[in-house]
């Protein structure tokens, strides 16, 4: 599970959260804290950078923030974001520079690096897109499970209970994630990998790697 270490999948000081992120060694066990890290470092962000436009909401100056998207704290929206029409940001959101949140996409207990994309009817719950993640039009991430069972990282035969009901999807760095897939509770892709459309995607999936399907996953050349 050596891939799946924070430290292998993220560029850390691609974000706001880097230095929280580092003192956990799997990135989901940081699930649980992303509501007190907001609000430990909104209170130390710069305020000629970022206004707190509402208790525990603060958007940077520079970012677009359409009229009828909807922001709910505790909220970090970064510089030069784009939060689009009917966006809902549910809370718990650490949005970093340079990112899209687009029509109808719905974000909650989320850490966005810097560049990430989820530009298009995206739904991304209790889950952790790393710098320049791009999810297509459609393509969402699960967080619970149908039964309701805590979920399970599994790696082929190796296993990692994380005491989670509620876990999305770990994105590592430049993933792209192909239109209408379904990213299943406790998926983790690693770095500069891509998913086909259509896909539903569950367990580790290697870095350098093209997901056809969970039987065909190929090296990128």
């Amino acid at each position: 599970m050596e891939q799946c270490k924070t430290k292998n999948m993220y560029t850390l000081n691609e974000s706001l959260a880097g230095s929280y992120l580092a003192t956990v060694t799997y990135p989901w066990e940081a699930l649980p804290m992303i509501k007190e890290w907001i609000l430990e470092i909104g209170k130390n962000l710069d305020k000629d950078v970022y206004e707190e436009v509402e208790e525990h909401v603060w958007i940077a100056k520079s970012a677009k923030v359409y009229k009828t998207a909807t922001i709910l704290a505790p909220t970090i929206i970064g510089e030069e974001t784009e939060v689009r029409p009917g966006a809902f940001v549910r809370g718990n959101a650490i949005v970093g520079n340079h990112c899209v949140v687009g029509n109808s996409t719905e974000l909650k207990n989320v850490i966005l690096f810097n560049n990430v994309q989820v530009p298009h009817y995206n739904y991304v719950g209790d889950s952790i897109l790393g710098w320049k993640a791009h999810m297509g039009a459609g393509s969402i991430t699960s967080n619970v499970k149908s039964d309701k069972t805590l979920v399970v990282v599994k790696d082929g035969e190796q296993r990692i209970e994380t005491g989670l009901k509620k876990f999305g999807a770990m994105l590592s760095d430049q993933v792209e994630v192909g239109c209408n897939s379904v990213l299943n509770p406790g998926t983790v892709i690693g770095k500069n990998t891509n998913i086909y459309p259509l896909s539903s995607v569950r367990g580790v999936i290697p870095s350098n790697t093209i997901f056809k399907s969970q039987d065909k996953i190929v090296t990128k050349r």
